[in-house]
C-alpha cells in the first residue's frame, strides 16, 4: 500500500494539473501552482496537401489572411464549440505539451471551461479531443461558473451573483447562488460577430474591404457601446472594392458604435431576460450587488454603462476580465477531488 502511495505521489509530483479556457478567439492555460502561463490565439496553420501542422497559436495568427496557396490558417473553434475535431486536437496537444513537465510520461489532469449551452455531443467532443491530445483525466466546467470563481464572486453564499462573460464566440450569462447555477443563458454573440459587423459596415459604407485582424484592431482602438465624452477616430487601410486598389479612410467611434449596435442590443436583451427570469428573492440581491462583466468583450468602452443604463442595475467590469475563466479553472484545480466527487 505504501509503495502504491509513493508511486501516486511521484506521479502527482511529475504531473502538471492544468486548466484550459478553450476559447473561440484565444486559449488560455492555467498551470497548478504557477498561474496562467499561456495565452495564445486559437489558430492553427496547416499544409493543404499533407494536412500537417505548420504553426499553432500566435505564430499561426500572424498568417491569417497572409498565407501562400499551400498553407491555410484555421480557427478550429466556432461559437465556443469545436468546429474541426482533428485541428482542435492538434492545437490542444501543442498547448498541453508547451506547459507540461512530462506530458508523455505522466499525462496531466485537465479542467476545461465550456459554454453553458453546448450539447452532450459537443461536451463529449471536447473531452475526447483533450484525452487524445494527452490528458489522463478531464473535468468540464461551465464557463460562467469558472468566470464567477475566477473573478472572486462569493458563489457559496445563499445570495445571487450575476456574471456576464463575453468571449470570442459566445456571451455567457448566469445567476449563481449556493455554488449552483440558478439561471444560465448562452448566446452566440461575441467578439467574432462584432468583428464581422465591422467588416460588413466598412464594405457597405465605404466599399472598403478589410480582414479580421484589421476589424479586431478597430474594435479595440475605438469601439464603444455608449457615447463618449470625446469621440475617437483612426485611419483604416484596406482595398477599394470597386477599384481594387489600396485605400485609407478615417472612421470615428460613433460609426463603429452604430456598426456594433445589433451585437450590443443582443447582449443587453439577454441580461434583461436573466433579470426577468430570476426568482424574486434573488432579484433583491442583484439590485444591490449588480452584475460583473468578464471576458475580452467586457473591455469595450462603456459596455457596462450601456447595460446598467438599460437595466437600472449596477454593472462592473472584473479586475482582470481576460483571465477570469482561466483563473476559475485554476481554483477548481485546487479542489479538484471535491469537484470530481460532486460531479459538477
Amino acid at each position: 500500500m505504501s509503495k502504491k502511495r509513493n508511486i501516486f505521489e511521484i506521479f502527482g509530483f511529475l504531473s502538471n494539473d492544468i486548466g484550459i479556457d478553450l476559447g473561440t478567439a484565444n486559449t488560455l492555460v492555467f498551470v497548478k501552482d504557477k498561474g496562467v502561463t499561456l495565452n495564445e490565439p486559437s489558430v492553427v496553420a496547416i499544409y493543404n496537401n499533407s494536412k500537417k501542422v505548420r504553426a499553432v497559436g500566435l505564430e499561426a495568427k500572424k498568417m491569417l489572411g497572409r498565407t501562400p496557396g499551400n498553407i491555410t490558417a484555421i480557427r478550429p473553434m466556432k461559437d465556443g464549440v469545436i468546429a474541426d475535431f482533428e485541428i482542435t486536437e492538434a492545437m490542444l496537444r501543442y498547448f498541453i505539451g508547451k506547459v507540461s513537465k512530462n506530458p508523455k510520461l505522466v499525462p496531466p489532469r485537465v479542467v476545461i471551461a465550456v459554454p453553458s449551452g453546448i450539447t452532450e455531443v459537443e461536451r463529449r467532443a471536447v473531452k475526447e479531443s483533450a484525452i487524445h491530445a494527452g490528458a489522463r483525466e478531464v473535468l468540464l466546467i461551465q464557463e460562467p461558473m469558472a468566470a464567477a470563481i475566477g473573478v472572486g464572486l462569493p458563489i457559496e453564499e445563499p445570495a445571487a451573483n450575476m456574471i456576464v462573460d463575453i468571449g470570442g464566440g459566445t456571451t455567457e450569462i448566469a445567476i449563481i447562488s449556493l455554488a449552483g447555477v440558478v439561471y444560465s443563458k448562452s448566446i452566440r454573440v461575441g467578439g467574432d460577430q462584432m468583428d464581422a459587423s465591422i467588416i460588413n459596415y466598412m464594405k457597405r459604407a465605404y466599399n472598403l474591404l478589410i480582414g479580421e485582424r484589421t476589424a479586431e484592431e478597430i474594435k479595440i482602438k475605438i469601439g464603444s457601446a455608449f457615447p463618449l465624452e470625446k469621440e475617437l477616430s483612426m485611419d483604416v487601410r484596406g482595398r477599394d472594392a470597386v477599384a481594387g486598389l489600396p485605400k485609407t479612410i478615417t472612421i470615428s467611434s460613433q460609426e463603429i458604435r452604430e456598426a456594433l449596435d445589433e451585437s450590443f442590443n443582443a447582449i443587453v436583451e439577454s441580461v434583461r431576460a436573466a433579470f426577468e427570469r430570476c426568482p424574486p428573492e434573488l432579484s433583491a440581491d442583484l439590485v444591490d450587488r449588480g452584475a460583473v462583466l468578464a471576458g475580452g468583450g467586457s473591455l469595450i468602452r462603456e459596455l457596462n454603462t450601456r447595460i446598467s443604463h438599460a437595466t437600472g442595475v449596477p454593472v462592473f467590469v472584473a479586475e482582470n476580465p481576460l483571465y477570469a475563466v482561466a483563473n476559475g479553472t485554476g481554483k477548481v484545480l485546487e479542489n479538484l477531488s471535491l469537484w470530481l466527487s460532486e460531479g459538477r
